[in-house]
């Protein structure tokens, strides 16, 4: 169940300068030989690796964390009732974690922005690769959308937003409206409730957005995540870079299109026939807006059809494509499923490769942080030899830079997306 929240949000009412420590003083301890991962640099500590817990706290509280024998090794959430019991904040024991230390993260996290990326829309926090855990912030071009996925984050996410609204101000940017996405099922495990509104006051919240010349309208009370995959924007300016050498002979197919965005940047790099699929009738629908929105509704045709009955049936008919695009959802969401979704993705790239000329080129993605780039390619290498090919690698991406990948990788790595030629 997804409960409404429609609150009342004034940045002006948080002291950001406030420098009093948040950290309740308690402080949890790790067992001897536990918390490896953290030490290599993660930012998550597991319940089974917590000796114990000393001192006056509740789950949300920011608690002191030390190693077995006290030594100190930083600041996290605490949440008992979490697998994940502890989500980093800090590690240095200098200076307390306060409202102006969170101010801090949030201009170091839009400085960061500015320098790699077109900020018109772009992803502005981006949970732990921030060092704010647990928590996703978009802007698409005045309008922020928020999605809190932990509960220590949870209870700050006022003055992260505050401090956010009050940077972007500082930089000629206005904020319209802030609408609140954490719909998603996993806010159960840190027994959250599932809840979407307005935070603030009520706004169109349909969000007219241009991200490589292509404009969209971004629906952000009902599109999927927090609206629009902003993830894809480099990646897409390769497609649209690809087509455009192809000249306008290319036919490009787009599998698993949402709201038309690959396809679309293959139409205005002048690809000669695009046709676009999608599953869900919605989607359709929006992606048919974003091509009409365009002027574009003539040069790409779309279809609501399972992708996964639909090659087979292109493939009995002869059809031939220079662009096949493969952009599925996540086929897996936990460790145990890898094994079936490697299926998946073997399946729909044999068939995706049996509908590309000679020379021309597979474009195939995976937004699933347990499906490794190795693991990736290898499936991909082995639907080639099912498919009689061989592949060319043309270019190996992530997810833009607005999502950064913090090192050693862990979750923050999660789009692989790579272009190949098909050569027979």
């Amino acid at each position: 169940m997804i409960t409404p929240v429609d609150l009342p949000f004034d940045p002006s009412a948080y002291d950001l300068h406030d420098t009093a420590d948040l950290c309740r003083g308690a402080a949890a301890r790790l067992k001897k030989g536990e918390g490896r991962e953290f030490k290599r640099g993660g930012l998550w500590i597991y319940d089974n690796e917590i000796a114990s817990v000393e001192g006056a706290c509740e789950d949300g509280d920011i608690v002191r964390v030390e190693d077995h024998d006290g030594w100190f090794l930083g600041y996290g959430f605490l949440n008992s009732r979490s697998t994940i019991r502890i989500r980093m904040l800090a590690r240095r024991e200098e200076g307390p974690v306060s409202h102006d230390f969170l101010a801090r993260r949030v201009r170091d996290a839009w400085d960061y922005r500015r320098k790699v990326i077109d900020t018109s829309s772009c992803r502005v926090i981006f949970g732990e690769a921030d060092f704010l855990p647990g928590l996703t912030v978009d802007k698409y071009e005045d309008v922020l959308v928020v999605e809190s996925l932990a509960l220590g984050i949870d209870r700050l996410k006022g003055v992260i937003l505050a401090a956010l609204v009050r940077t972007l101000a500082e930089d000629g940017i206005p904020v319209r409206g802030i609408y609140e996405r954490s719909d998603a099922k996993v806010r159960e495990k840190e027994d959250l409730p599932r809840q979407k509104g307005y935070l603030g006051q009520p706004f169109d919240t349909n969000v007219l957005i241009t991200e490589n010349g292509v404009k969209y309208v971004v629906d952000v009370m009902n599109g999927q995540k927090t609206g629009f995959f902003l993830d894809q924007k480099e990646n897409r300016r390769a497609v649209q870079r690809l087509v455009r050498r192809l000249g306008p002979e290319a036919r490009v197919l787009d599998c698993f299109t949402h709201t038309g965005s690959f396809a679309l940047n293959a139409v205005i790099a002048g690809a000669g026939e695009v046709t676009a699929v999608d599953a869900s009738d919605l989607a359709v629908e929006q992606a048919r807006q974003n091509a009409a929105l365009n002027g574009l509704q003539d040069r790409v045709a779309f279809l609501c059809r399972d992708v996964f009955e639909l090659l087979p049936e292109l493939e009995a008919q002869g059809e031939s494509y220079d662009v096949v695009i493969l952009d599925p959802p996540a086929f897996t969401k936990s460790r145990n499923s890898t094994k079936a979704a490697v299926k998946g993705y073997k399946e729909i790239n044999l068939r995706g490769m049996k509908l590309v000329r000679s020379s021309g080129f597979l474009v195939t993605c995976s937004c699933s942080h347990f499906m490794e780039e190795e693991l990736f390619a290898d499936t991909i290498e082995s639907a080639a030899r099912d498919a009689h090919v061989r592949l060319r690698l043309v270019e190996k991406r992530a997810q833009a830079p607005d999502h950064p990948i913090l090192l050693p990788a862990g979750t923050s790595y999660y789009l692989k997306f790579f272009i190949y030629q098909i050569l027979r």
